[in-house]
């Protein structure tokens, strides 16, 4: 029996098998198998060099959005209307065969835009080239599921199946459980919180199932049996996700209002050119970036290459950057915006003046250490002291 029958098989006897507290923990261990299952699935195409031909696309600009959704339903219109980028469209299914990539200009920042195959149901477990589109979703930062406004909501469920099944979780946060292996010692099993989605029996059989006999695990969260398989296996991919509804012009009002007001939602049509500014607006938001501006003394800002940072990081570029190195790397990319000197280990560390939002005097200039929060649109100057 192979990968597939089993995992069909494991998904029948889960939808026979009634939930209530006596079978919590058999499904428990049904889930944990068909994870497994699922894992091994994946493993041939990582094995035989990555995504395959066509899906091997570098990683450009300051974020990559994928772009995902069924056949014929405007993914290749909205990659030309918003990128300038020529993708061939038309009438027929699966116009576009390989991934191709196109770049918003966002006030200063670049964002690469990925206009992937369409999929069909079952491509998780290797329909067409259905395999290769969502595992290169995993390097997204942000997915755009992008689906037609005159059919079924059915095709979003169904394609937010077939991320789930490959490791994608969307608009979703990794779980508060802290787990660590160890050579010896059992399991230490340590609970903060009263669990109402699982029980203390299911989590111990998981682990036996997985063949974990010696870890730690603290659970912080009111967590599910799902939400454990997941930090166990630890490959999940936790990912912001927009569901794009196409082809409004073709809908009521009431249709159309409908949509509009669903969670992380954004209607537009390619077509008429319907709402394109908006949707960029909202990429953006959910990106979670912030433009950075740069400035030698004495002059004025850079005000067209801004640095794009994670929301959150510091002068010292987010605190990811351990190396002061690969800081003056970064920084010389923007030749004539910096007083910059060596900060390698050592060295005397630079200061910082920033002028903008996170500036207590704005909008006077301030100085301001390494560790400090950048906001977005703040105006930085590095040298030494």
């Amino acid at each position: 029996m192979g990968i597939v029958e089993k995992i069909k098989e494991i998904e029948e006897e889960m939808a026979r098998t009634q939930k209530n507290k006596a079978t919590e923990y058999h499904l428990g261990t049904l889930k944990a198998k068909l994870a497994k299952y699922r894992a091994q699935l994946l493993e041939p195409a990582t094995k035989s060099g990555g995504a395959g031909t066509g899906f091997d696309v570098q990683k450009s600009g300051d974020a990559r959005v994928a772009l995902i959704g069924f056949p014929s339903v405007g993914k290749s219109t909205l990659l030309s209307k918003c990128t300038h980028t020529q993708s061939e469209a038309a009438a027929y299914e699966f116009t576009t065969l390989t991934a191709i990539p196109g770049v918003i200009e966002y006030k200063g920042a670049r964002i690469q835009l990925l206009d992937l195959p369409g999929i069909v149901e079952g491509a998780s477990q290797g329909r067409g080239r259905g395999r290769q589109v969502v595992s290169t979703a995993k390097t997204a930062d942000l997915i755009l599921i992008m689906m037609d406004a005159t059919k079924s909501d059915e095709q979003r469920r169904l394609l937010e199946h077939e991320l789930d099944a490959v490791g994608i979780r969307l608009n979703k946060q990794k779980p508060d459980v802290v787990f660590k292996r160890k050579t010896t010692g059992g399991i230490t099993l340590n609970i903060t919180v009263r669990l109402t989605k699982t029980d203390e029996k299911t989590i111990r059989s998981i682990l036996a199932s997985y063949k974990l006999h010696n870890c730690e695990v603290m659970i912080r969260e009111d967590i599910t049996t799902d939400e454990f398989i997941d930090v166990l296996i630890g490959t999940r991919k936790y990912l912001p996700c927009l569901y794009v509804y196409n082809k409004i012009d073709a809908i009521s009002m009431e249709q159309l209002d409908k949509l509009a007001r669903t969670d992380h939602s954004v209607v537009i049509s390619c077509e008429m050119e319907l709402n394109l500014d908006y949707l960029i607006d909202r990429i953006w938001d959910e990106l979670g970036l912030v433009k950075v501006y740069t400035k030698k003394r004495g002059a004025h800002p850079d005000l067209d290459d801004p640095i794009c940072l994670r929301k959150g990081a510091t002068v010292e570029v987010g605190g990811s950057i351990a190396s002061h190195r690969v800081l003056v790397v970064i920084f010389l990319a923007y030749p004539g915006c910096l007083q910059w000197y060596s900060s390698l280990p050592g060295d005397q560390f630079p200061l910082c003046t920033g002028l903008g939002k996170s500036s207590k005097f704005s909008p006077h200039a301030q100085k301001v250490g390494l560790n400090h929060l950048v906001q977005d649109e703040d105006v930085v100057s590095i040298f030494t002291k």
